[in-house]
C-alpha cells in the first residue's frame, strides 16, 4: 500500500514483509482482510467478529518536531493538549501525511504501531493507552488499512522492543484539560 519513501530514501516494509518479521520474532498473529478503512467508524462497521482491543492511532508532533505515535482504545476521547502535557510537551498537532510516510511508511488511515518497523532513524516515540492492558488481544493494521492483524499484548511489546521503540504507558482516560482556555 506504500505511496512514498522513508526519510532515508528506502521503500517502507510491505504488510507481507511485516508479517514475516512477526513470524521471525516468534510472534503469533492472525490477519484478516477487509475493504480499506480510514476511520474508526468504518472499521467498526467492517470488523465483524474480530475480538479484542481496537484502537485509534494518532501521529502527532510538537512545535520542535518531536513525534509521537499515540495508541488509544478506539472510543477514547483524546485531549491533545492534556496528552502533550502528560508526555512533557506544550501542545501537539497532527503530523502531515508526508511526515507520516517518511517516518512510519504508512498513509493516513493505516496508522499503526507496526509502523515503527519503518522508523529507520528512531525519531518517533510511542505512547500506549493504559486501557489496552485490560485486553488479551490487540488489533492493528499491518501497515495496510485493508487488513487487521491480531496479536497478544506480549507479542506487540516484543515487536516494539525488537524495533527499539519501548513504549511509554499513559492513562488517556484520566487526562483532562487543566484549564478552560483550550
Amino acid at each position: 500500500m506504500s505511496q512514498g519513501l522513508l526519510i532515508d530514501g528506502t521503500a517502507p516494509l510491505s504488510a507481507f514483509e511485516l508479517l514475516k518479521r512477526l513470524e521471525d520474532l516468534g510472534i503469533v498473529s492472525r490477519t484478516f482482510e477487509h475493504d480499506p478503512v480510514f476511520t474508526v467508524e468504518e472499521a467498526k462497521a467492517l470488523r465483524g467478529s474480530i475480538e479484542g482491543a481496537h484502537t485509534k492511532n494518532l501521529f502527532v508532533r510538537d512545535k520542535k518536531g518531536t513525534m509521537w505515535l499515540v495508541v488509544a482504545l478506539e472510543d477514547r476521547v483524546v485531549d491533545l493538549r492534556a496528552l502533550a502535557e502528560a508526555l512533557g510537551h506544550k501542545r501537539f498537532s497532527f503530523g502531515s501525511p508526508q511526515r507520516l510516510m517518511s517516518y512510519l511508511g504508512v498513509i493516513p488511515g493505516a496508522v499503526t504501531p507496526f509502523g515503527v518497523a519503518n522508523d529507520v532513524t528512531g525519531a518517533v516515540q510511542i505512547a500506549l493507552d493504559e486501557g489496552l492492558k485490560a485486553f488479551r488481544v490487540w488489533n492493528f493494521h499491518p501497515l495496510d488499512n485493508a487488513m487487521t492483524t491480531a496479536v497478544s499484548p506480549e507479542g506487540m511489546l516484543r515487536f516494539l522492543g525488537a524495533a527499539d521503540h519501548a513504549p511509554r504507558w499513559v492513562d488517556i482516560a484520566s487526562l483532562q484539560r487543566n484549564d478552560a482556555s483550550g
